[in-house]
């Protein structure tokens, strides 16, 4: 087995256990992928999710800053480091977190929804109202982009239906 057989598989194995709710062995294979590669910024990730599942925020954030340390560049990063701050009631690092996730990915909503909701819990709700503005900005661009893409794959579905190549009970 290949050092990146090994890496992957640890891996995969702690995204089957998260996703089978096992956060507790998610974790455990997150850890061997970290120890067979350190610099391995998704398992970082990774592991600090299920970590926050398992209400382990301290460890949790420490995973993330480990991820922004090797990837600046990740804003997913940043917001789920946002939120386990929320836990930990650091409101101010939780909206810098929001906000570098923003200023990273414009189009990330998630980090605005939670900006938003996190104003309004602190009493801030007149900050919150561009965030919320802009969540509905972004679910409208998606739910547009999704109805295209739709009547995309349904026109080429009809036009190959009409040239006999296509069964219209694929549809």
């Amino acid at each position: 087995m290949t050092h990146n057989d090994s890496l992957n598989e640890a891996f995969e194995r702690g995204m089957d256990a998260f996703v089978n709710d096992d956060f507790s062995e998610s974790v455990e294979e997150f850890t061997k992928a970290i120890e067979i590669d350190p610099d391995f910024t998704l398992a970082y990730v990774s592991r600090g999710a299920a970590l926050m599942k398992m209400h382990r925020f301290e460890e949790s954030i420490g995973d993330f800053e480990k991820a922004i340390e090797n990837d600046p560049d990740y804003p997913k990063t940043y917001h789920l480091r946002g939120l386990a701050r929320i836990e930990v009631e650091d409101h101010e690092g939780a909206l810098e977190d929001f906000g570098n996730a923003i200023d990273l990915d414009p189009d990330y909503g998630p980090a605005y929804y939670s900006r938003a909701t996190l104003q309004i819990n602190i009493g801030r709700e007149d900050l919150a109202t561009e965030d919320i503005q802009m969540v509905q900005v972004l679910t409208e661009m998606n739910t547009q982009a999704f109805a295209n893409e739709n009547n995309i794959w349904r026109s080429e579905q009809l036009r190959l239906e009409e040239m006999g190549v296509a069964d219209p009970m694929d549809r």
